[in-house]
């Protein structure tokens, strides 16, 4: 790294958003390795899928999609913290329910008067995220810090 560091100060926020892709896990790693400092408070923050106004579906498969999501925010919460905690971090894995994640993670960044954010990214082409959106790309756009998009090559 060059000289001035630029890594936030020892009593900065680092809201970091977690899903159940690799890039979540990239990001975190890469988060960990480069920026995070000792008195950091770090938000693992995560935006599980909502099926409450699934309207095309019956109640009761609605009923399971939503019990698949919250087993999985369960494993979820489970792998980040002991990550964490492996390496010596205080975390906490906070659950915002939101029709958007984009908006979610904004909101929490906002509130939490946050350093910095930090999201990996599919790496999607120009016209998937132009017809599909990012939520990084809304993050990047819509955050009052500096946002950090982690992204990971393929070897």
């Amino acid at each position: 790294m060059a000289e001035g560091n630029t890594a936030p100060s020892s009593t900065g926020c680092a809201v970091i958003a977690i899903d159940d892709g690799e890039q979540s896990l990239w990001a975190f790693n890469w988060y960990v390795t480069n920026f995070h400092k000792p008195g950091n408070k770090v938000i693992l923050l995560h935006v599980p899928e909502s099926y409450i106004n699934a309207t095309t579906m019956s109640p009761g498969r609605v009923m399971e999609l939503q019990r698949e999501s919250d087993g999985k925010t369960t494993d979820l919460k489970q792998k980040f913290i002991d990550k964490a905690s492996k390496l010596g971090i205080e975390a906490e894995f906070r659950v915002e329910n939101a029709d958007k994640p984009g908006h979610a993670i904004v909101d929490v960044a906002q509130k939490e008067n946050a350093t910095f954010v930090v999201t990996g990214t599919r790496g999607m082409g120009k016209f998937r995220r132009t017809i599909m959106g990012s939520v990084s790309d809304f993050v990047v756009h819509h955050a009052h810090c500096p946002v950090l998009v982690c992204r990971h090559k393929d070897k």
